[in-house]
């Protein structure tokens, strides 16, 4: 009998756009054949299941179960792809828990960690793991030019610390644009992160693993066209996106066992994709983890995953289908 399989989009952030791109991407992805899909659209108090025909119908939070032909349906798994609250920062996560429905990304903490970008990076850092130098800023808190130049420097980026990595980004060169920069940053989240800029190669690589195997993907090196890899570059074709990156094979390596320990040191579960780097001398430093990787057809994942010569459509059903193994 075939499963039937929530793609969970949407969410209550500017990203909630680029969510709903993502599950018609996984909706192409996952294997019709073996399961019956559908997508789960939220946004607010607004759960709704979009039916084959397109038409859409409310979601019963107490049980996340819908109604289609007169008849009640329950999900037996739910694929996570919002990129923002509540599905990338362990909310979601924990109804699923309460439920006991199985669902693709990490848990809850290792969801609400990896969502708070300040927190992520200073606990891998106690492990070795190299990042940039970076402050944390609540909102109501006021903090001088002049220390975040003493501390940080010239240029920085200033960015919302928990919130999907699109909207709300700066790159600052001059003092009179930080103010601005924290005031656009606090319009996505109640924390701001201030980060020293690095000069580099940046690369992103994604890795899943299930109970019998691990997969790391080829490295995407990340050539933006404007100053940062900002929403342009991502979903606007303003970047040139090369899969193999063009690293020295031993960096390359080094990349790959570090995206794998990293995984195993946060304990992710699904795939995951890491940003990092690369600064003279080859050093690899970290950008940030993302626990609900975007999934477009353009999106590095698929790109990664066709350049190891996998399919797609294999990699989900290993996803889906490991949740059922370990639970």
């Amino acid at each position: 009998m075939k499963r039937t399989i929530a793609i969970v989009a949407g969410g209550d952030s500017s990203e909630l756009v680029v969510s709903l791109r993502s599950a018609q991407g996984l909706y192409s992805f996952i294997d019709k054949e073996r399961y019956n899909l559908y997508i789960v659209e939220m946004e607010g108090h607004r759960w709704e299941t979009v039916l084959k025909d397109g038409t859409k119908t409310p979601i019963d939070r107490n049980d996340f179960s819908f109604m289609e032909n007169g008849e009640k349906k329950q999900f037996d798994f739910a694929y996570i792809t919002i990129h923002g609250t509540p599905g990338e920062n362990g909310i979601l996560q924990g109804y699923f828990d309460l439920l006991g429905i199985p669902y693709s990304s990490c848990n809850v903490l290792v969801s609400a960690m990896t969502f708070n970008k300040f927190t992520c990076n200073q606990y891998l850092k106690g492990f070795g793991i190299r990042v940039a130098e970076s402050l944390i800023l609540r909102k109501g808190f006021e903090i001088a030019d002049e220390e975040i130049i003493s501390k940080i420097g010239l240029p920085c980026f200033i960015k919302p610390n928990a919130g999907g990595s699109s909207f709300g980004v700066s790159k600052v060169k001059t003092r009179e644009d930080i103010q601005p920069a924290i005031a656009k940053a606090f319009k996505e989240s109640n924390e701001v992160m201030i980060e020293a800029f690095m000069k580099g190669t940046e690369i992103t690589c994604g890795c899943y693993k299930t109970a019998d195997k691990e997969v790391v993907f080829p490295i995407t090196e990340v050539v933006s066209a404007n100053e940062f890899f900002d929403y342009g570059a991502k979903y606007n074709g303003e970047s040139q996106e090369i899969t193999p990156a063009r690293l020295p094979e031993d960096t390359a390596e080094r990349v790959r066992l570090l995206t794998s320990a990293i995984y195993d040191i946060l304990g992710c579960s699904g795939l995951i994709r890491i940003d990092y780097i690369i600064t003279e001398g080859e050093i690899v430093n970290l950008l940030e983890v993302n626990t609900t990787p975007g999934m477009t057809a353009t999106s590095f994942i698929p790109q990664q995953v066709r350049a190891a010569g996998l399919d797609i459509k294999d990699v989900m059903t290993d996803i889906i289908e490991n949740k059922f193994q370990t639970n």
